[in-house]
């Protein structure tokens, strides 16, 4: 068990302001690069066929290290781990600012990955020392916390507009700086110390196995609309990730302080909840993604007004976190929770698929972008915390690095595959508006089969119902 020196009942709230403002930050890392990738392709010199790592290389890092970041969390202590994910995001975020070349530039997006990746599993494992005694208001900080996810996407792609249209895009990598020194200030006022009272050995070896198959898994399946489906370098590399994979697996059975003890899914519901939510990030990244795509490249939006135009989206999952989730966990529980978010989603997603060259955002998107948002936010709250209150206490820190990886390697996957079914589609054809429809179109189609067989499998796996 964790031994913690709780703060102040008042402070606790500056310290769920906090983690929220950690979640915040990560998932708006993933997103503010994206209008400024033609500048840095013009002044890096970035090819077509890798400039995709810039967002690559920081997804990679972070969903293949966020195991690792979960158990040094229950070894080393949540707050000690989570103000070192910050001081190695930040010296990541100088390298890429200052990147004068392509390698530099990705290796510095890497770092922040890391970073990211240690932030993670421990703002969360923070998070359940600060409320997990108080399943009320566990709820209303849970809620809190998701609802900083999508809202640090969405500002990811408003923030980057306005700093790439009126300064340059290497202060969208150092505002990170002052923005870590803030947080790393406010920690030891806002967080529980203390620490596993465990081994505190770290399966060093585990670590990099499982990063390295996630790794080349998530890089295969990026890689293939590039170099083919049907290449034998794809087919290559994804057979050695899925080695690479079962070989940890494998050792994580007969290990004796193993990165990931694998009794620990046979928590109820666990793998049912990270099945889920692995599932809801395979189909809501890539809605945002090509949601973005089609108001710039088909509709004619600029960057501000396109990351403008996602606002009313991301109010709503705020608001549908913070108010209404919490009460509907509480009437139906969450397993129904979980299944009417996700088949929401899945509605939002088809009515998405009925865009139009000649659109327009009134009809077309928002409309269809609002249903697909009350969807996410009934959904993400249930797994959540359904995933992380399933594991024992002194093993929180790997629940939120479970949970975590579940979403972030959901994401990347998916945004490969439906990019790959989109470019299939026309979505390679640019300045062809009906084409790139066609591409965004089925892509949309792919989303929302995702979400569809998530809300199937949540309603035939997840036991609990009632909160």
């Amino acid at each position: 068990m964790s031994v913690t020196t709780a703060p102040a009942t008042d402070r606790r709230w500056l310290g769920l302001a906090v983690i929220a403002a950690a979640q915040f930050m990560v998932i708006m890392d993933t997103s503010i690069i994206g209008v400024a990738l033609p500048e840095m392709q013009r002044e890096l010199g970035f090819t077509p066929e890798n400039l995709s790592w810039v967002f690559n290389a920081y997804v990679v890092a972070f969903g293949g290290l966020l195991l690792l970041g979960g158990k040094v969390s229950d070894v080393f202590g949540a707050r000690n781990v989570f103000v070192a994910g910050w001081l190695v995001l930040a010296a990541g975020s100088l390298v890429a600012a200052v990147a004068g070349n392509v390698e530099v530039e990705l290796a510095g997006r890497a770092i922040q990955g890391a970073g990211a990746a240690l932030i993670a599993p421990a703002a969360l494992t923070l998070l359940m020392m600060l409320f997990g005694s108080e399943p009320r208001e566990l709820t209303k900080a849970l809620a809190l916390y998701g609802a900083a996810a999508p809202a640090g996407g969405t500002a990811g792609v408003f923030l980057g507009g306005v700093i790439t249209e009126y300064l340059s895009w290497p202060w969208l990598f150092a505002i990170n700086i002052p923005i870590a020194v803030l947080i790393i200030a406010l920690v030891p006022a806002s967080m529980p110390g203390g620490r596993s009272a465990g081994s505190r050995r770290v399966d060093l070896v585990g670590a990099v196995t499982v990063t390295a198959g996630l790794a080349a898994v998530v890089y295969a399946v990026v890689q293939a609309p590039e170099v083919g489906w049907g290449a034998a370098r794809t087919w290559w590399v994804l057979a050695a990730g899925v080695v690479l994979i079962g070989a940890f697996v494998a050792q994580q059975a007969r290990g004796r302080d193993p990165l990931v003890r694998l009794g620990i899914f046979r928590a109820p519901d666990l793998a049912a909840a990270n099945l889920a939510q692995l599932l809801l990030g395979a189909a809501w990244i890539p809605m945002w993604f090509f949601l973005n795509l089609y108001l710039q490249q088909v509709l004619g939006f600029t960057a501000f007004p396109s990351g403008a135009a996602l606002l009313p989206m991301t109010l709503l999952i705020m608001v549908g976190m913070v108010v209404l989730a919490p009460r509907v966990l509480a009437v139906i529980g969450a397993r129904s929770a979980t299944v009417t978010g996700l088949a929401l989603l899945a509605v939002g997603m088809g009515w998405l698929a009925m865009i139009d060259p000649d659109g327009s955002y009134a009809v077309d998107v928002l409309p269809a972008s609002l249903v697909a948002a009350l969807g996410m936010s009934l959904a993400f709250i249930p797994t959540l915390g359904t995933a992380i209150s399933a594991a024992p206490p002194e093993e929180g820190g790997l629940a939120s690095g479970i949970v975590n990886t579940s979403y972030q390697i959901g994401s990347a996957l998916g945004l490969a595959v439906m990019t790959a079914i989109a470019a299939a589609a026309g979505a390679d054809r640019l300045g062809d508006p009906a084409a790139l429809t066609e591409g965004y179109s089925a892509a949309f189609v792919g989303a929302a089969v995702v979400a569809g067989v998530g809300a199937l499998a949540a309603g035939a796996l997840m036991r609990g119902n009632r909160s």
